[in-house]
Order: structure tokens, then sequence, then C-alpha cells
């Protein structure tokens, strides 16, 4: 009877976390939407084509999909039960994703401080509500791996944990996903 329980709340947990990830797509193909449509609305001042550094760009690319390959790799040292593999690989994972996170931030500081900030047009209002709502989500991804590796700390790689490992890994090659967009439709499209 437990075990049917528990299996139960599994199903309701994936349930819920698939549901999650549909709001998300649809804030992001929102935000997209309102990109596309703003993105020739600079009221004068710069577009995309004279403020995007493509390769400090790409730098931050290979650096989130450098990511997406450790955390795959400490899903496959989850399943074959490799407590310190698993927490070596979710290191990694982390330091790229505060590498990351560190370079978009640096970015924007520089972007504000040559007087082009949100406020300067609607393009750039667009562009930091994008591009600053996908460092959000990296953000709370990088929380959630924090909290993941306590309990793999704590617990051990029950199944529970390596459900909750697995949805956090959905979750960040799904913030890569995003981030392809990202790249491609505004930093790509934006200096061409």
């Amino acid at each position: 009877m437990s075990q049917a329980i528990h299996h139960d709340n599994s199903e309701k947990m994936m349930f819920g976390f698939w549901v999650y990830i549909m709001t998300d797509c649809v804030l992001f193909a929102s935000l997209f939407a309102t990109y596309g449509v703003l993105h020739n609305n600079t009221f004068g001042n710069v577009s995309g084509h004279d403020i995007f550094n493509l390769p400090f760009v790409l730098k931050e690319t290979l650096i989130l999909l450098t990511s997406s390959f450790t955390c795959g790799l400490a899903m496959l040292a989850a399943y074959q039960k490799q407590v310190n593999a698993v927490l070596g690989w979710l290191a990694a994972t982390f330091i790229l994703g505060v590498s990351f996170l560190t370079l978009e931030l640096t970015e924007f500081s520089h972007l504000i401080s040559d007087g082009h900030s949100y406020q300067a047009s609607a393009f750039l209002s667009s562009f930091f509500t994008l591009v600053g709502t996908h460092g959000l989500h990296i953000l709370a991804g990088l929380t959630t791996l924090i909290v993941i590796a306590i309990f793999i700390v704590r617990r051990g790689l029950t199944p529970e944990v390596v459900r909750n490992l697995g949805m956090f890994s959905l979750f960040w090659h799904f913030l890569d996903i995003v981030w392809i967009f990202i790249f491609t439709m505004v930093y790509l499209m934006g200096t061409l």
C-alpha cells in the first residue's frame, strides 16, 4: 500500500515538473515574441549590431553548453551509483554555471555603464528582460543544484534523490535550449 502511495506521489511530482516546464516555455515564448516586436524600436539609440560582442557571447554559450554536458555526466554517474563522481560533476556544473552568470552580469554592467540601460529604448528593455529572465533561471538552477548536492551528501543516491537530480538535469538542459534561441535570435541575428 505505501509503495502505491509513493509511486502516486512520484507521478504527481513529475506531472507538476512538466507543467512547470511548459509554463516556462510559454513565458519565454512571450518574451521572445516581445523582443521580436521591439528589437527595431531603438528610439534613436543603439541597436544590437552596435553593442553586441559576439566573441564574448560565444564564450558564454560554450560555457553553458559545457555545463549541460557535465550535468549529463552527473546523471550517468548517478545511474551507476557513483556518489563521488556525481558530486564532482555537479561541482563542475556549478562552477560553469556561476562562470556563465558572471559573464552575463559583466555584459549587463558594461552596457549600463556605457549608457545603454533598459530605460534607453524598447529594444534594450526587451533585451534586458529576456536575457535577465534567463539569468534568473540560471540562478534558481544553481540554488537547486546546491540543495540536491546537500541531499546527496546526507542521504546518498536514493531513488527520490536520483529522481530530483533527473528533474534538475532536464531543467538545466531546458535552459541551454532557451540560451541557444537567445544566442541565435538576439545576438547572432542582432549583429547581422
